[in-house]
């Protein structure tokens, strides 16, 4: 399939200005393309995710991605889709904020060798005249029509101001640009932004005489119909670590409701779709699907070395759904099996002598004795904090013992998320 047939069967096209000229223009050469990204915190979270997927495609496809910023847009807020406006942001904060966002969105786009443009749309909105901007483009938006936008209608009941008003006829002036510079010819974004969209393939072709097309990309909800994108407890998944830990993302993924995978799979991963369907058709290990899920969306927001560490983390504590990599994958984790992930395991010698033969050994003292903590007092109360495991068993008695034969069994004591030791009598 080429790669707009490829966006269609992922799910990735929910509107478009004519598919058929969109797939065909994609289909005969190289071309140049946009989605923008407005500067409205310091980091994106998993929700502004999707239309970066369908970038990626298109430039793995060849295509040219332009990556655009809103530093000046910024200022103004975009109403689509929000009850009331946005909080104004300082210039100094829209500018930290664009920086910071170009640096995230380098993780996902390949921008060596020019294979994508990184713009800021403040290098051109800011220098703009006010009127001279008003006699450019004010005689080809209509009052009435963008009243009729559907993201425009939603605020007229809550109140619009007009510095909000003016948002649309500043995206199309950002397409317009881009199309004039790089001859741009396709703009993507989210459903919610097609008023928007379709203003820009207006005005560039009244202005330029030149048609160009937009498609926009559904909203993803999750099954309560909210914008997905949120841990429990309400708070945004972000792609900063500082923000939300590489654990923490890992196991956002891995939580996904059972119905929502197979999709989530086809967005977010680059496995394709016929073995996708197989991963979730009737009878499948859907457990399985999760860590798939999960770990090749950590990969590709931190790496695949921090994503085989957040796999096995969780696995250890938790459990693998397919240990002896039964299940045929394309995906990394289908190279690591449970024996390996325990082989990798940092080893914690426990002399023999520390073992009494009647009471055995307190699990407080071997914290101390695997270096998971300083002393048995320590110890204890990581026990009290519910911190510590023993081969996924949690250990709640700040008294326990285990004997001999258990600690030379090898069984894997935890400390927390991630400190980890897999236990060797000496």
């Amino acid at each position: 399939m080429n790669c707009f047939e490829e966006l269609k069967a992922r799910g990735f096209c929910y509107q478009a200005t004519d598919e058929a000229k969109i797939s065909q223009m994609l289909d005969e050469g190289k071309i140049a393309f946009y989605i923008g990204f407005d500067p409205t915190g310091s980091s994106l979270h998993v929700g502004h995710l999707l239309p970066v997927m369908a970038m990626r495609i298109l430039q793995k496809a060849g295509h040219t991605p332009i990556v655009l910023v809103g530093g000046a847009t910024a200022r103004i807020g975009d109403p689509s889709g929000k009850s009331t406006a946005r909080p104004m942001l300082s210039v100094e904060e829209i500018n930290f904020n664009a920086e910071s966002l170009k640096n995230q969105l380098s993780r996902f786009i390949d921008g060596s060798a020019g294979k994508a443009i990184f713009v800021n749309n403040a290098d051109w909105l800011c220098n703009l005249g006010y009127i001279d901007l008003l006699r450019e483009v004010g005689t080809i938006f209509s009052v009435n029509r963008m009243l009729a936008q559907e993201s425009v209608k939603m605020r007229l009941e809550t109140g619009l101001s007009f510095l909000e008003f003016n948002y649309s006829i500043l995206q199309a002036y950002d397409f317009m640009t881009l199309r004039r510079k790089y001859n741009c010819m396709l703009e993507m974004g989210g459903q919610d932004q097609w008023g928007n969209m379709v203003a820009g393939t207006e005005l560039i072709r009244r202005k330029d005489n030149v048609e160009v097309h937009c498609m926009t990309i559904p909203l993803l909800l999750d099954p309560n119909g909210q914008k997905f994108g949120k841990s429990t407890g309400n708070k945004n998944v972000w792609l900063d670590k500082e923000r939300t830990s590489v654990f923490d993302y890992y196991q956002f993924w891995r939580n996904t409701d059972d119905s929502m995978v197979e999709q989530l799979l086809k967005y977010f991963t680059p496995l394709p779709v016929d073995e996708i369907a197989g991963l979730c058709g009737p009878g499948a290990n859907i457990n399985r699907a999760k860590e798939i899920l999960a770990a090749e969306a950590t990969a590709l927001c931190h790496g695949e070395a921090a994503a085989r560490e957040a796999f096995v983390t969780a696995g250890t504590r938790f459990g693998f759904a397919d240990p002896e990599n039964r299940i045929p994958t394309s995906s990394f984790i289908g190279k690591v099996s449970a024996a390996q992930v325990s082989a990798e395991l940092p080893v914690a010698e426990i002399p023999a002598t520390e073992i009494d033969a009647e009471k055995g050994i307190l699990v407080a003292r071997l914290l101390v004795l695997a270096g998971l903590c300083r002393s048995n007092s320590d110890g204890r109360r990581l026990i009290q904090g519910g911190a510590v495991a023993l081969d996924d068993q949690k250990v709640t008695d700040a008294s326990a013992a285990v004997d001999r034969a258990a600690v030379a069994a090898g069984p894997v004591l935890r400390a927390g998320k991630k400190n980890m030791r897999k236990l060797k009598l000496s």
